[in-house]
Formats: structure tokens, sequence, C-alpha cells
């Protein structure tokens, strides 16, 4: 879930950038700082999109930059477990597909794709179903709920992210509108 937040840091402005008007180097160093970090409550921030107030500049002792207090609004994305989200498989491997959901990679494991068995198809990178003639491959879009999260703060691409599309209305988009159109008598 994507969410703007109203967030407070500190930053540090570099002797060579004090020239710069502050409040376009502090936006500037936040960032430089923050854009693409996660941690465990706030999630993947994904922007800072305004800066609402700095604070005066504190120099500390044996060190020429300037730190200025700031507070801003973010963009930050949440990964919330049962929530159904739509996103892009940018990866197909022998035990899953990786889907894009925003900021983050999921994992789709090959038992949580459809009911029917899935096998892998590395001749042609895609993970196919035995009974059902259907396949999901790179560039496919999905839809997905959340079941498994797990954020590393210290190791970002540690994080994991469990999805299933096992659940009604759920699937690979071109497979829910199959399954929307209705079915035509096979005696007309």
């Amino acid at each position: 879930m994507y969410k703007k937040m109203k967030l407070a840091d500190t930053v540090r402005i570099a002797p060579d950038r004090l020239a710069e008007d502050v409040s376009i180097s502090v936006k500037n160093a936040l960032k430089d700082k923050l854009e693409g970090r996660i941690d465990k409550t706030l999630g993947a921030i994904v922007a800072v999109t305004g800066l609402d107030e700095v604070g005066e500049g504190h120099i500390l002792v044996g060190d020429g930059a300037v730190y200025y207090d700031a507070i801003f609004d973010a963009i930050v994305f949440i990964p919330v477990l049962q929530e159904v989200i739509e996103g892009l498989v940018v990866e197909t491997v022998e035990f899953g597909a990786f889907v894009s959901i925003g900021a983050m990679d999921g994992l789709l494991h090959v038992s949580q794709i459809t009911d029917d068995f899935m096998s892998y198809d590395g001749k042609n990178g895609r993970l196919m179903s035995k009974a059902g003639g259907r396949s999901l491959a790179e560039g496919d879009h999905v839809r997905t709920r959340i079941v498994a999260v797990s954020i590393d703060e210290r190791e970002p691409r540690e994080s994991k992210i469990g999805l299933t599309m096992r659940q009604h209305a759920l699937g690979k988009l071109e497979w829910l509108e199959e399954d929307r159109k209705p079915k035509s008598d096979a005696g007309v």
C-alpha cells in the first residue's frame, strides 16, 4: 500500500553545497539519503515529495558541514498482509515467479499459482500448468494477495514478500478475463 507520510530527519549539508538555497540543498540531501531505503516500520521510501520546515543549522566541532532538522512529505510503500495487489512478473524460475509489486518484488511460489500442478519450461522461461493449459511468463500482469512479509532493514535485498494467486478473483489478468466471459453452449 502506498501512503503519503509526514516525516522528520536530520541531514548533513556539505560545505560545497552551502552556496545553494538552503531548502533546495536540504531537499536534495533528503532524497539522496532516504529514497530507496527500507525501514521495518515505514516500509520502502519511494520519494521525498515536499519540504515543510527546515530548522536552524547546527555545526559540529571538527566538521565543516551544517546539520539541519527537517520536516517533509514522502511517499512510502508498505506491504500489508492480506492486501490484494497487482504486479508484473519480472522473472520465472523453477520454484516460482518473482512479481514486481511497486517498490519491492514478491515471490509467487509454484504451489501458490493455481490449484493445478505447475512445471517449469526452462527453454521458454515460463511456468506451465499440466491440465489447464495455462502459462505464466515474464511480462505477464497478475493480481495477487500478500500472504507473508519479512522486511530486513540491514540487507533490503534479503526482504521477503510471499504472494498467492490461489483464491477467487486472483491470477493472471488474462485468466481472470477468460473466466469472466460467459461459456458458450457446445451444441449451438
